[in-house]
């Protein structure tokens, strides 16, 4: 697929900066930050975590998301990330996941692989399944950012997500990136067994709650938790619990 890059992709860190204010750096032209942490259990899967705006690879070591993965599924190893705005904006993202994370992880062996995604991240796993469908066992999405108000309403005048026609698909750049995530979404609810593999948290009192419920009616409704609480790591801690812990009781080997 063809993608765009350099300053052409500023316009996703544009709009969402002006929305959430400053986001993480990073240097492109280095690998994609990583840190792992061995399962303490036998591993039978890999979660791969993509931070939020505001978030670095130091940040999330720093707020133990590793921790609160294994606590819930002793048997994972986990793959912090520093998939931050610079990487959006460069217009490979999803490719650079794949390349320098998600395929490494899959040579390792026949474990599943998840992705667990915080507000720009649950963008950037959504953005992931565009560009490579299906290869993700399962996704956990906390307060993903969906895209702007025009959009949104579009979706919303349309008579929600079933009935929106997005039109046809395009390549991902500046002025598409927003429709073709949606694009993504309708996509996955039109494939019933899919849904079951999207698990989405959010909180009450967050700014992206009403771009958050055009997409939770498509999902198995035990895959969608409202919580207390606004856009920050304390919703974030219990979500990804909540989520995990949900996750786990649906499996019915485990």
């Amino acid at each position: 697929m063809k993608t765009l890059t350099g300053s052409r992709w500023i316009a996703i860190g544009t709009c969402f900066l002006l929305m959430l204010g400053c986001a993480a750096g990073g240097n492109v032209r280095e690998p994609i930050p990583k840190a792992f942490f061995a399962a303490p259990q036998a591993g039978k899967r890999v979660v791969v975590v993509l931070p939020g705006r505001g978030d670095d690879l130091a940040s999330l070591e720093r707020k133990g998301i590793a921790a609160i993965i294994q606590t819930g599924w002793p048997d994972a190893d986990v793959i912090l990330t520093g998939l931050t705005m610079p990487f959006y904006r460069e217009g490979r993202a999803a490719k650079r996941l794949h390349d320098e994370v998600i395929a490494t992880a899959q040579d390792n062996g026949d474990r599943e692989i998840w992705l667990l995604g915080i507000s720009l991240g649950g963008m950037g796993t959504l953005l992931y399944e565009h560009d490579y469908p299906g290869q993700i066992a399962g996704m956990l999405l906390l307060s993903p950012y969906l895209g702007e108000k025009p959009l949104l309403d579009e979706i919303r005048d349309a008579g929600g997500l079933r009935a929106w026609n997005p039109g046809p698909s395009q390549p991902l750049g500046p002025d598409t990136f927003q429709r073709e995530l949606w694009h993504t979404i309708k996509n996955v609810s039109q494939d019933s067994a899919r849904t079951h593999a999207f698990w989405l948290a959010y909180g009450a009192d967050e700014p992206f709650r009403e771009a958050i419920e055009l997409m939770s009616p498509m999902l198995p409704a035990q895959n969608v938790a409202m919580l207390p609480g606004r856009h920050n790591w304390s919703l974030w801690t219990n979500a990804a619990k909540t989520l995990l812990e949900r996750a786990t009781s649906s499996r019915p080997h485990e």
